[in-house]
């Protein structure tokens, strides 16, 4: 040995023919900068082969775990420095591994190694170390910055080790240790649900060590999962104290709050929603002006009287930034005394309100708006059904009579119906996009499991409050430009290159010509309206739903690309949106001649934390609805049921049952015997040997083969093709297709499943 290292008597314990030491080699390194692994020997004096080639694992080995760092060919070894380190948030996998999701740069890859001393969520230093044999950059995390949760709902379980708390995806990968006094002290039984709490967080060689601080009653399926997903995904359930009390101090409106505001109690204001609706947040009017002109009030609760900027209130709602739906249960942003009282818009009790009062001409163009403060008293609380059976036969007996008999009120809903054709028109002119998709809800039994999944239907009682909505949105987006308000707009971008061309790709099924960028709506509504009466319209059309970018907030106006228009808001749901409530400060501001609102973050932050808190909603929502779907088939495997092919992908089909609305996968093994080509443009699979054709909305029945509660997953085994879409015709010569990527079903290697 020729090199002076001050760990040679350990590399010589450890090793028969010993390299330098990690120490050694580091401190090489800083000293003389970059190196090859050859000049790395040849400082060291190494000639040996055996020497040189150990010499090349040890720098592999500290690549691999984050002390140094390696850049070009051949490669040159450089120490880690602060410039190396990135920080991104944890996204755990069921299978045990994770990334780190990274905001301007690929994620990093975390081996379970790694991702032994990370919860999903948390925020974490890392390095990006070397390339894995599939491309992806493997990481190194150097430091947790920030942990996502200190509480978490699991399953009491024991072993040969002791007690502990196995948790759920996408944690299922950190059990929390909690000692045998805690478990006898609350009485826990092995396999039931309990909350606990981290006390010591884990490392690479010890689990996280916590308390149970409570034991959950698990009756319920539905309520277990939902608190569960609360505490997963970050999203506060419980107001804070000063937040309770400012809202139970409010009183009903007085002579006080009237001030300054128009009377708007003698017309006749109603409100129309859902039958299970609990806060009504907006009514309508409208009448008939000379000339076949209309005039249209949209009176949407006065949250911001309420909400005042920057208080205790505020603070929470801003938090939230939404209310969260789950399947028969509400997480609102407000305080229900606010939500289903004080704000909400009850029938024959005097409420206070933001109008948007608007002019419309008989051709159906916004010819003036007026926003003010006003008074209202709601003269009926109507529901979707009850409208659209008036709207089907007015002498309908089961319609209340808060519609029949009150002349004014009907004579309203009869102008708003008539305005709502008027406005349809101008819809299809402006080709605002209306995909044909189906939106289901879910109705439970006693103990909290899915009873039935049934389609939620649009009449046009459902539409006619829509495009009143749309109305107070867009003329709110208008008056704000106008006054350079400080506000969030609602913004839809066009979609980008990528999946424009996947679209025009697609769009030759139909014989249907579509741009390879910068599509416009009439394009999209050339496809839409040539395919909506088709029986695999729902499959065509979500398809499309997914080539659309995702809307979000932002203080800069680009317009909304989906209901064509140069600008748009959130004006009508303060109740539950919390850009609606900013919205309003501004407009109410501007129109008593008030100072606007000075808040305590900035409006390009506003965009961003709204916009964020839409998603963690909306992920949290589908992922209760996805849990609940996935273990209410748990006791249907083994059955078959119909269904249509949604997508198409290079390792299967996923369907989704006709009756249940429940979607699987039938894995590429499991399509037929035949070696299948995956056109990715046509979305098909093609037999390359028997010419057997499946793509989407192709009808099939399909086998429940199991359920994996981990990954959401429900996989089907195929049983028969009943019927081929129009555009899935059995093709000639199939092997001949020469974009296509090629997947065998006969042979499960390279057939990835869905992760």
């Amino acid at each position: 040995m020729s090199w002076n290292d001050p760990n040679a008597s350990a590399e010589a314990q450890k090793y028969i023919n010993p390299v330098p030491s990690r120490e050694l080699i580091l401190s090489t390194i800083t000293e003389q900068g970059e190196l090859t692994h050859q000049q790395l020997a040849k400082v060291f004096n190494i000639t040996d082969p055996d020497q040189f080639d150990a010499l090349g694992n040890r720098l592999k080995a500290m690549v691999r775990d984050g002390q140094v760092n390696r850049d070009g060919r051949p490669y040159r070894f450089r120490t880690v420095t602060q410039h190396d380190v990135v920080r991104g948030t944890v996204s755990a996998h069921p299978k045990g591994f994770g990334f780190v999701l990274l905001a301007d740069m690929p994620d990093l890859f975390l081996h379970e190694k790694q991702m032994r001393w990370v919860f999903n969520g948390d925020i974490v230093d890392a390095i990006g170390t070397s390339t894995d044999n599939r491309g992806r950059m493997e990481g190194r995390i150097v430091d947790v910055t920030e942990r996502h949760q200190n509480h978490f709902i699991g399953t009491l379980a024991q072993d040969e080790d002791g007690y502990c708390v196995e948790l759920g995806s996408p944690n299922n990968h950190q059990p929390i240790t909690v000692t045998e006094d805690n478990v006898q002290t609350l009485g826990a039984k092995i396999g039931s649900p309990v909350k606990v709490d981290v006390i010591d967080w884990p490392n690479q060689h010890e689990f996280a060590t916590g308390k149970i601080t409570e034991l959950l009653n698990d009756d319920n399926d539905r309520e277990l999962i939902i608190e569960t997903t609360l505490l997963n995904y970050d999203i506060p359930s419980e107001f804070s104290e000063a937040a309770l009390k400012q809202a139970n101090d409010y009183r009903e409106p007085s002579g006080k709050d009237l001030k300054g505001r128009t009377d708007l109690r003698e017309l006749p204001l109603v409100t129309i929603d859902g039958a299970d609706a609990r806060d009504f947040d907006d009514a309508v009017f409208a009448e008939k002006r000379s000339g076949g002109n209309y005039r249209v009030l949209v009176a949407i609760a006065d949250v911001s009287h309420y909400v005042t900027p920057n208080s205790p209130l505020d603070l929470d709602a801003f938090e939230r930034g939404t209310s969260v739906y789950f399947p028969h249960r509400v997480i609102p942003m407000l305080p229900e005394v606010l939500s289903n009282g004080l704000c909400s818009l009850n029938p024959n009790v005097d409420r206070l309100c933001m109008v948007a009062d608007i002019k419309i001409s008989r051709a159906g163009k916004v010819t003036g708006y007026d926003f003010y403060p006003a008074v209202m008293n709601s003269q009926a609380r109507l529901t979707y059904d009850q409208v659209n059976d008036y709207l089907a036969n007015p002498k309908d007996s089961s319609i209340p009579k808060s519609l029949t008999e009150n002349k004014e009120v009907k004579k309203s809903v009869d102008t708003l119906h008539q305005l709502y054709e008027l406005l349809l028109k101008k819809r299809e002119e402006r080709h605002a996009m209306e995909f044909e998709t189906v939106e289901t809800y879910i109705e439970f039994n006693e103990k909290g499991g899915i009873a039935a999944i049934l389609p939620r239907t649009r009449g046009d009682a459902h539409k006619l409050i829509e495009e009143c909505m749309l109305l107070a949105n867009t003329s709110a987006a208008n008056f704000a430009l106008k006054n350079e308000l400080p506000v969030l707009y609602r913004n839809h971008d066009k979609p980008d290159g990528e999946k424009s061309m996947r679209i025009h790709e697609y769009a030759k099924n139909f014989g249907l010509s579509f741009p390879e960028e910068s599509p416009t709506q009439a394009d999209y509504q050339r496809i839409i309206e040539a395919t909506k009466d088709r029986p695999d319209a729902i499959s065509i059309h979500s398809m499309l739903l997914r080539s659309m970018m995702q809307a979000n907030y932002s203080p800069d106006n680009i317009g909304h690309f989906g209901l064509a228009y140069d600008e748009y808001s959130h004006f009508t749901s303060p109740i539950r949106r919390y850009p609606d409530l900013m919205l309003h400060r501004a407009i109410k501001a501007k129109v008593t001649n008030s100072p606007q609102p000075v808040m305590e973050f900035s409006l390009e932050g506003a965009g961003t934390q709204t916009s964020d808190t839409e998603r963690r909603a909306e992920k949290a929502s589908r992922y209760v609805e996805s849990w609940l779907k996935c273990h209410y088939m748990k006791d249907h495997v083994g059955e078959e049921f119909e269904g249509v092919v949604t997508t198409v992908t290079s390792f299967g089909l996923f369907v989704t049952l006709t009756d249940l609305y429940i979607d699987g996968l039938v894995h590429i093994s499991n399509v037929g015997n035949d070696f299948f080509v995956y056109d990715e443009q046509q979305q098909q699979l093609v037999g390359k040997d028997k010419g057997t054709l499946f793509g989407l909305g192709d009808s099939v029945k399909v086998k429940v083969a199991g359920v994996n509660m981990d990954l959401l997953q429900i996989d089907f085994d195929l049983k028969e093709k009943l019927q081929a879409s129009k555009m899935n015709q059995s093709k000639a010569n199939p092997a001949k297709k020469s974009p296509a990527k090629k997947t065998s079903s006969r042979n499960n290697k390279g057939a990835s499943k869905k992760s």
